[in-house]
């Protein structure tokens, strides 16, 4: 048994996601805000719900097109470790790493669900 069954992505692709959703939240209004209080960033984490659905469901469509908009949660822990301190630099940090973990999980799931890899 590989650890790139359809199984095992789905599920480190559906876990990376809910974390990064509760990560968004928690960052942008309790953990380390912009500002006291809470900021309009945790906006940011509306997008993520869009494909919360289809990932839970194994659609690999959605996993398909989620792997491209998760790069913009990559780019912005990118920017925020290199520009931030503090706990606000580690969540950015750890932004990093759930985004990398669900963008690798969707390509392997797009992949092995593909028609051609299932003959």
């Amino acid at each position: 048994m590989s650890i790139f069954n359809l199984r095992t992505l789905n599920l480190s692709a559906s876990l990376s996601l809910i974390a990064l959703i509760i990560l968004c939240l928690a960052w942008e209004l309790w953990l380390a805000p912009l500002r006291p209080g809470g900021s309009m960033l945790v906006l940011k984490t509306l997008p993520l719900l869009i494909p919360l659905l289809g990932i839970l469901r194994g659609r690999r469509y959605t996993y398909q097109w989620a792997s491209m908009m998760i790069l913009l949660y990559f780019t912005e822990g990118v920017v925020r470790t290199a520009t931030e301190h503090g706990a606000s630099q580690a969540m950015a940090a750890l932004e990093i790493l759930l985004s990398l973990v669900f963008f690798a999980s969707s390509i392997f799931y797009a992949q092995r669900s593909g028609k051609s890899h299932l003959t």
